[in-house]
């Protein structure tokens, strides 16, 4: 079997807000405040194979994007075990663990904020490869020109700045920075999200054609389960900081077995359901900060019981390549 590029052992990532001196001082005469911690990321074993494009979905909030931080190497995960096609990162020495962060890279949702505003493309797109010394400094700008003509982009572009550029084009810039390191692992963050319905389509095609032609690995980070459903091999659904199903994406979108899937697919708008009245979801997603005991959809699940407010549902396979974490769906009940 071929080895994952990317795989994930129980995978926390955590955040703690310090007590600052005023809450120490409190605590002196009796106080009992505590630091707080948002549980971005809690427990999550994941892999994606060579060539493969994994759809990572959930609601604002659910911690896909603190994950492709995570996996890009831009966060360091508080606990848990990452690997780089079989390779521990922990057990890599110095040179193995810059070629493995060089090999997988990030593309983000704000192409604007993410760029520099102070620096010109040619210096935005080459940086990298002058500084990592993949390409001599004499040859920089030849090297840009070619890296901006894969992103169909104009080379003579190069001497402009962020700001005189469309959004489309400044995602293609944001494409061009990652690619210029030649990675072979993409994490895409909501990098159509910004975008007008058909310049989307555009970039997506993109993403499809170097995926071809550099036989590029993705995890693609989208809310948007349209695009989603175009552009992967396999989908993966996060809630609340935890994987809850993972399928092939035929099987996520034609027999979804968890039900927050249940509930996200009921309300994609399409033809054959424009009659149907849609039903959100009830309730707020509750706070990283204050997650709740046992299954983290409990409070807004129509089928919970109380099994589901103390332990925990493991994610199992239910059907070869599927794979789902509710206690109903695992021959149990929730009571």
């Amino acid at each position: 079997m071929t080895t994952p590029i990317i795989e994930l052992h129980e995978v926390s990532k955590r955040f703690v807000k310090p007590l600052d001196t005023a809450a120490r001082l409190a605590n002196l005469l009796g106080a009992r405040q505590r630091e707080e911690v948002v549980h971005a990321v809690d427990q999550v074993s994941l892999h994606v194979m060579p060539g493969e494009v994994v759809g990572l979905v959930g609601e604002s909030g659910c911690g896909k994007s603190t994950l492709g931080r995570v996996v890009s190497g831009v966060h360091e995960a508080s606990a848990g075990e990452m690997h780089f096609e079989g390779t521990p990162l922990s057990a890599m020495n110095t040179a193995q663990r810059r070629a493995a962060n060089l090999a997988v890279q990030m593309i983000f949702q704000d192409p604007m904020s993410s760029l520099n505003p102070r620096m010109r493309v040619l210096d935005i797109v080459g940086e990298a490869p002058r500084v990592h010394g993949m390409v001599p400094a004499a040859d920089i700008d030849d090297y840009v020109a070619q890296t901006l003509l894969r992103v169909g982009l104009d080379p003579s572009y190069r001497s402009r700045y962020p700001h005189q550029f469309s959004g489309g084009q400044r995602a293609r810039i944001g494409i061009a920075r990652a690619l210029a390191v030649q990675p072979r692992f993409l994490v895409c963050d909501e990098s159509v999200a910004a975008l007008d319905v058909s310049i989307q389509a555009q970039v997506l095609n993109l993403f499809m054609d170097l995926r071809r032609d550099l036989n590029l690995t993705y995890l693609f980070i989208s809310h948007d389960l349209g695009v989603v459903r175009h552009i992967s091999d396999r989908v993966v659904i996060m809630y609340l900081g935890r994987v809850v199903e993972s399928a092939p994406a035929s099987r996520i979108f034609s027999a979804p077995r968890h039900p927050y899937t249940q509930a996200l697919l009921a309300n994609v708008p399409s033809i054959s359901n424009r009659h149907q009245r849609f039903a959100p979801l009830k309730g707020e997603i509750p706070s990283p900060l204050s997650p709740p005991p046992g299954c983290h959809f409990h409070p807004r699940c129509p089928h919970a019981g109380p099994r589901c407010q103390t332990e925990r549902p493991a994610l199992m396979e239910t059907d070869a390549g599927h794979h789902s974490a509710c206690h109903l769906d695992q021959g149990g009940t929730g009571s």
